[in-house]
């Protein structure tokens, strides 16, 4: 599998490709709106990547405040939201620990695919960077507010199975009250060939093996968590 600290560093332009073939039945939005209604709101979202979530969220915003660790990652987010043609968002680096947000400041704090790379496996407290961030996350929300955090529950697969290394984490989640629910997201690839250009830069050459003929293109199934919160 590729390096992903790497990717996110170097290749944005590549990465965003991909993603952007993910959730082709467009499942992840309702899901986000079925726990915290969006429209109207002040949001904060830690770790943006590159805007996959962004730039469906940002329309529907009052104020959208959108940060990342990678300035890399950042700059697409950023010229994404900047083609939309509004005006009430912001952008800036920073860790999911840190934010440079007021406390009481936002109705839902959202994170995507992003608080799972604060594991440390050598580390023998390794809740603690965990407890850390979402500690930093519901300090941003109002009274009332929402936090949900979106994960992996498997690529490859058509029901979850998470990977075994995330497997502790998304059980601290529960065990500090988060509710779950989750999603099929699958890619879909334009042909082959393009599966073949994007699937093994993430995911690895034997990410292949999953993919199949169908609905138009090439599909690659993934299952996603929608973890949720309320204050």
């Amino acid at each position: 599998m590729s390096n992903h600290q790497t990717i996110y560093q170097q290749e944005a332009t590549r990465y965003d490709a991909l993603v952007m073939r993910e959730d082709k039945d467009g499942h992840l939005l309702p899901a986000i709106e079925h726990r915290c209604a969006l429209d109207g709101l002040d949001i904060v979202e830690s770790g943006a990547g590159t805007g996959r979530l962004t730039t469906q969220i940002a329309p529907k915003a009052h104020s959208l405040k959108t940060f990342d660790l990678s300035p890399h990652m950042l700059a697409v987010a950023t010229a994404k939201l900047e083609a939309l043609g509004i005006d009430h968002w912001e952008t800036g680096v920073a860790d999911h620990r840190a934010l440079p947000v007021a406390d009481d400041s936002a109705d839902l704090v959202i994170s995507g695919w992003s608080i799972c790379y604060l594991n440390d496996k050598t580390r023998a407290d390794w809740q603690t960077p965990f407890r850390a961030g979402i500690a930093e996350m519901k300090r941003v929300l109002r009274p009332g507010g929402t936090l949900i955090i979106i994960e992996t529950e498997g690529t490859g697969v058509t029901k979850p199975k998470p990977p075994e290394s995330m497997r502790n984490y998304l059980g601290l989640l529960k065990a500090l009250g988060f509710q779950w629910e989750w999603i099929r997201t699958d890619y879909r690839f334009a042909s082959w060939a393009e599966a073949q250009q994007l699937v093994p830069f993430f995911f690895g050459e034997e990410m292949l093996d999953a993919c199949y003929s169908g609905d138009g293109g090439v599909i690659l199934p993934e299952c996603t968590g929608i973890w949720h919160w309320k204050e």
